[in-house]
């Protein structure tokens, strides 16, 4: 029989539903069945992509004495964090400060109002490898619930003080360091590992934010080494394309096999911006083969994203893209040889036996390497045939808008139409489909049904990403969409009282803490976003309060940067922006010309990577948005409008003197 779960539509809520545990959704229900019982909240938070939230419920949430233990003494509640980040963040904070560590699956425990008073990670089912079986700890729990009841109540007003911290945060006066981005670039080139690439030891993530800032900020060769190594490990899918979320090893060789459309779209731009940087084909190759992968693999036909693929298949994490010498051999026959040498495959493996394919010896991917080519091609044939990691096929708004954000730049700086069709598309799919009846953005949909309040970080990203739509065809209704994103986003999520934005919007369930975002890794954080999309938008209209609404987030973070930095990313980005001469670029044609006269006018300003440009184009007499206003073209011929630091030099008309131009502009 069936829990509660069956009626959620989160594929990770729905793998438990028939669990033996009495698992209910986080709701204020649970919270009264506690309250009303006067037992704790055993809250399980974890993602459908998750290895050990898998092994943690076939040994556990699936053992009937284990659930029955659950049943009687807890109220059991089970989040997706991926649906519900505002929960797992406050209650991974709180882990971690109990346990000084974090991860999933989330195990914390809760008194009935919902304020943590224990809590850890994953708990194995016997205490055979070293920890504390989970059983133990659920009984010490009780215990503790029993005996010291009144004391765990009373900590309760601090520990929702602690947790609610960051918000209180007021930002420190005087004007910010306009010298502080290069020297967040310098910091970051000196903490890079400059034989494997990345920050710091194992694990290591893909440290996108941090490289977009680096490759606009002089910091090239240090980005580029861990851009190559990354394309080269195991962590890049070397067959189908696509990256996994991170490597368990400093070598970037073994991943941890889910693959996330967050960091897919994140990566496959920052890539897509080293070549515009370097030249260097290899990094539009990255680019271009994950964008395909996530089209062919993740696309949903509404036009929207999935949210991830699954580390494990028939239960084994890393089994469908991990091979043995003698599965290449049956694979390539004879060829076999050649392939088992290109991709590092050891008889020995890299992880239970298997090897992860990879490109040893410095070796980076190429397509003027038709051989290595053709033999990947014809083990991805063979790699069809094995069974599937499981879809997590919901789609969640603010991750599609990063996947929105790198189709279009890739689609515009490429001329990729079909990646400009497929931005518009999943754009066009969450204004109409991913929205209340009033209006207002919603966070997860799955099956035709779209639900959950959105959170600042889903307005922030679409913000950004209908700016990236719009300059990269120059539709006036796409950008009349993102200006209404961010006046809804101040509208719901600013603080009045000291700056910034809330992750939750007014209106929103209230929670034990209501924080901020804070931190740009693994994916910027919302604040970051709403940030650098208010300034990108106050360039584009000229409206000055966007940009002190940005300047409120600046001034709270800036400071956090030095401990930092690569944690930071995307707000450093801000940073730069904010502190560069706000370039801004208008082209326009007579309202009788064809716009494709303008190319060669735009595409000199695409080529090289100009992160504080901001681009507007369209018609003469075009007023959408207010940067085209007053802007024609000059002797019939399509003109370019160059400004900085609020002063326009005279419209040119050939592409060569506006790249000029643009070169000599802080930018």
């Amino acid at each position: 029989m069936s829990n509660r779960l069956a009626n959620e539509t989160s594929p990770y809520l729905l793998q438990h539903k028939d669990n033996p545990v009495d698992w209910w959704p986080w709701a204020p229900e649970a919270l009264a069945e506690a309250q009303s019982r006067e037992v704790p909240i055993l809250l399980s938070v974890g993602y459908a992509a998750c290895h050990w939230c898998h092994v943690m419920e076939r040994e556990s949430f699936e053992d009937e004495v284990t659930a029955a233990y659950m049943n009687e003494h807890f109220v059991p509640v089970k989040v997706d964090r991926e649906e519900r980040p505002d929960i797992d963040a406050i209650y991974m904070e709180a882990v971690q400060s109990i346990t000084g560590h974090g991860g999933w699956p989330l195990t914390a425990f809760l008194d009935p109002d919902g304020v943590p008073f224990h809590g850890g990670t994953y708990f194995p089912p016997d205490t055979s490898r070293g920890m504390p079986s989970f059983m133990m700890v659920m009984e010490a729990v009780i215990q503790a619930w029993d005996e010291k009841r009144a004391e765990i109540l009373a900590q309760a007003g601090d520990v929702k003080a602690r947790l609610g911290a960051v918000s209180l945060i007021g930002a420190p006066t005087g004007d910010l360091d306009p010298d502080l981005p290069a020297k967040r670039a310098a910091n970051l080139a000196e903490q890079t590992d400059m034989d494997l690439g990345g920050f710091g030891p194992a694990p290591k993530f893909p440290p996108a934010s941090a490289l977009d800032f680096m490759l606009g900020n002089g910091q090239v060769e240090a980005a580029e080494l861990t851009l190559d190594r990354m394309a080269a490990g195991g962590i890049n899918d070397q067959l189908a394309g696509g990256f996994a979320r991170y490597s368990v090893d400093d070598r970037w060789l073994v991943p941890h096999f889910e693959k996330m459309l967050y960091d897919n779209a994140l990566l496959a731009r920052t890539y897509l911006r080293a070549w515009q940087v370097t030249g260097h084909e290899r990094h539009r190759l990255v680019a271009q083969k994950t964008l395909d992968w996530a089209l062919s693999e993740m696309l949903d036909p509404s036009g929207g994203f999935y949210a991830s693929l699954d580390a494990d298949s028939e239960g084994v994490e890393g089994l469908f893209y991990t091979w043995t010498p003698d599965e290449i051999e049956a694979a390539l026959g004879e060829s076999a040889p050649m392939a088992i040498e290109a991709f590092g495959v050891t008889p020995e493996g890299h992880l239970e036996g298997r090897s992860v394919l990879h490109l040893p010896a410095g070796r980076v991917p190429d397509e003027t390497d038709l051989e290595l080519e053709a033999l990947a091609d014809r083990l991805l044939a063979a790699r069809s045939s094995r069974v599937r990691p499981d879809l997590d096929n919901k789609v969640i708004s603010s991750w599609n808008s990063l996947m929105i954000s790198a189709l279009a730049e890739a689609g515009a700086v490429l001329n990729r139409p079909d990646y400009l069709e497929a931005a518009h598309r999943c754009a066009d799919f969450i204004w109409n489909g991913m929205r209340s009846p009033q209006g207002n953005l919603l966070r997860s949909w799955r099956h035709g049904e779209a639900r959950l309040n959105a959170y600042l970080e889903d307005h922030a990203f679409l913000l950004e990403a209908l700016i990236d739509l719009y300059q990269a065809d120059f539709d006036p209704a796409v950008f009349n969409r993102a200006q209404a994103v961010a006046e809804t986003m101040i509208d719901r999520f600013a603080d009045p009282a000291r700056g910034g934005f809330f992750t939750t919007s007014h209106d929103h369930e209230e929670l034990i803490a209501r924080r901020k975002d804070v931190g740009d890794h693994p994916i910027p954080a919302g604040s970051s976003s709403a940030a650098l999309g208010l300034l990108r938008l106050a360039s584009l209209t000229g409206e000055s309060g966007y940009r002190r609404k940005a300047e409120e987030v600046l001034r709270l973070l800036a400071p956090a940067t030095a401990r930092q930095p690569g944690a930071f990313g995307h707000l450093l980005q801000a940073l730069a922006f904010y502190h560069s001469g706000a370039p801004e670029l208008a082209v326009a044609w007579g309202s009788g010309a064809n716009a494709a006269d303008a190319q060669p006018l735009i595409e000199s300003a695409r080529r090289s990577y100009r992160p504080n440009l901001v681009i507007a184009a369209g018609p003469e007499g075009t007023g959408t948005p207010p940067l085209m206003l007053d802007r024609g073209p000059v002797d019939g011929l399509p003109a370019a409008y160059v400004c900085e630091n609020f002063t326009c030099k005279a419209p040119v008309t050939d592409p060569a003197e506006l790249e000029r131009e643009l070169d000599g502009l802080h930018n």
